[in-house]
């Protein structure tokens, strides 16, 4: 926890001066009063200025992004992490040029270190916090890669009138398959199995 001591001539003076020292919001600090103010004898003489500890409180979004440091400083990675608010959460930008090994196969790694993140960050806040976790622009690179797929094995399914099985995906990934062909005019989609091997299915309408 950060903590500073600060003066001034009343308790909201000194605070007022803590606060502008870090550049925050009273709503972000801890205030402990140290020593109220005092005008001494007969108003001047000894004059005793208010003296109160700030503690900074911690901000889920810091702790996260510092937890992810920590990660990379582990792993010897050199990354670069670029916050960007949405309208459903904040999404934390990962850029470095070892970042095969935080994405993983299809992702994997780069969604378990995005389940981490959130429980830190959950931690430290009142209200539920939800992080998203990207590299690279992987996410949105999977997710054509994916779209992709949809239309093409829907193109196949209409032409044989065969289903098709795809390999087990994650529930966000099963997302965006069942999105993509949700308004197909041949064919329509369901998933089958339980977690993890659940998979989407692809058949005729």
């Amino acid at each position: 926890m950060k903590k500073i001591v600060v003066t001034g001539k009343s308790i909201e003076e000194a605070v007022s001066n803590g606060l502008r020292q870090w550049n925050t919001t009273e709503e972000r600090v801890k205030i402990h009063v140290l020593e109220h103010p005092s005008k001494g004898l007969f108003g001047l003489i000894g004059v005793k200025e208010a003296k109160v500890e700030l503690e900074l409180l911690p901000d889920a979004e810091e702790e996260a992004i510092n937890f992810l440091q920590d990660v990379f400083q582990t792993m010897n990675l050199a990354v670069r992490v670029e916050k960007k608010v949405q309208k459903d959460g904040v999404e934390l930008h990962l850029f470095g040029s070892e970042l095969g090994m935080l994405i993983g196969r299809r992702g994997q790694t780069l969604d378990a270190l995005q389940y981490l993140v959130n429980i830190v960050a959950n931690r430290y806040s009142n209200t539920h916090v939800r992080i998203g976790l990207d590299a690279e622009h992987f996410r949105e690179r999977r997710k054509n890669t994916l779209e992709d797929l949809a239309l093409r094995l829907a193109e196949r399914v209409s032409r044989t009138k065969k289903e098709v099985v795809l390999e087990p995906m994650s529930p966000v990934e099963r997302k965006v398959i069942h999105a993509k062909l949700q308004d197909h005019p041949t064919v329509r989609t369901f998933s089958r199995g339980e977690e993890p091997n659940r998979r989407i299915v692809i058949v005729n309408r």
